[in-house]
């Protein structure tokens, strides 16, 4: 281990959930970090995690926390950092306080995404908002805490497509129709009656979070705020009977002109800091594009770089916009739980942990 020889303590926010068993999934044995301490809902408090958690994941439960028992959603908790997955409502008052006691607090939740103070962090992307840490400490008045968030995990997979076409020819606008995972509602989620034979047309609230998060994602830091990108974005979402993954149609209006190659290129040359500091879980190659007509596809295509890249396929010109394509990225890992754990390691990297 070279990153000052030792690991750092991981609590868990929301531990028994979809996005917790990710987690839980995702560190065991991370050269950074531990899990050192797992919090959850009232029903929860007090059992020890294996009689309180259905574990749902295609893996045994990691023995270090079958015996560990659940606390509550609120300072003190044993651990160097904090890593929260909680309903909006639960995470706008537990994670302010974890901040104010002296913890980083990494979220998952919308609750600061949109926060000025707060960074919306992907790390291949926009690394140099952590900048706003510390006038987010002056102005909460936190001593040692912090909080940074992750996007929406229907944001994280179309920023990924939008941050290189942006760097090379600027961005004007984006309409991006969405075909989401049942795993993104958690557990037990979408009703199988509703669900089987159907796609569902509405996912509350997620609309409004993809159609602001971007622009923010890929705004620039002018002194102590961002100024967002000023291209806009329209979003259409739905509930598809998929397990896993987000697929996403997408419609890109540049500002400059392209060739579907040079499209091709962009996409295929992007990287970020997370490659250049070969972060544990950063993928490789953070954009795969597919030249089959018929990829990327959820299952085919999902976990792609342990379901850390965003593929991308059937980029063609569009009679209304300038070019049209498809993409697929993994809601629970590069959404979610795959998203908090990149970004940890990035405050491990920038000595921020």
């Amino acid at each position: 281990m070279s990153l000052n020889q030792r690991k750092r303590r991981v609590g868990i926010l929301g531990a028994t959930g979809t996005v917790g068993q990710r987690l839980i999934h995702m560190l065991r044995e991370h050269p950074y970090f531990e899990v050192s301490a797992l919090a959850a809902s009232d029903r929860s408090e007090g059992r020890l995690y294996a009689d309180a958690c259905q574990w749902k994941l295609p893996y045994e439960m990691p023995e270090a926390v079958r015996t560990m028992p659940i606390f509550p959603c609120k300072p003190p908790l044993d651990c160097d950092v904090v890593i929260a997955s909680l309903p909006s409502d639960i995470a706008i008052e537990a994670e302010a306080a974890f901040a104010a006691a002296g913890f980083p607090v990494i979220s998952n939740s919308s609750a600061y995404r949109m926060a000025a103070d707060v960074p919306l962090l992907v790390p291949e992307i926009n690394p140099h908002h952590l900048d706003l840490i510390p006038v987010q400490q002056r102005e909460r008045g936190y001593q040692k805490g912090y909080m940074i968030t992750n996007p929406n995990c229907t944001t994280v997979g179309l920023v990924m497509a939008l941050a290189p076409l942006q760097q090379r020819f600027g961005l004007e606008a984006v309409m991006m129709t969405s075909m989401q995972a049942i795993s993104g509602a958690g557990f037990p989620g979408v009703a199988s009656m509703d669900i089987i034979d159907n796609v569902i047309p509405f996912i509350s609230g997620e609309e409004e979070k993809v159609e602001v998060e971007p622009q923010k994602i890929l705004g620039r830091l002018s002194g102590e705020r961002i100024e967002d990108a000023p291209f806009k974005v329209s979003a259409q979402c739905n509930r598809v009977p998929v397990q896993d993954g987000h697929l996403e149609s997408v419609r890109v209006k540049l500002a400059t002109p392209a060739t579907i190659d040079e499209l091709k290129a962009a996409f295929r040359e992007f990287t970020g800091l997370p490659q250049e500091l070969q972060l544990p879980t950063a993928p490789v190659h953070p954009i795969i594009v597919r030249e089959e007509k018929d990829r990327p596809q959820p299952r085919l295509d999902r976990d792609v770089e342990k379901g850390m890249a965003t593929v991308i396929g059937r980029i063609g010109k569009d009679p209304i916009f300038d070019f049209k394509f498809t993409l697929i990225s993994h809601n629970t890992i590069r959404g979610a739980a795959g998203a908090a754990v990149l970004n940890a390691e990035l405050l491990v990297a920038k000595g921020l942990l």
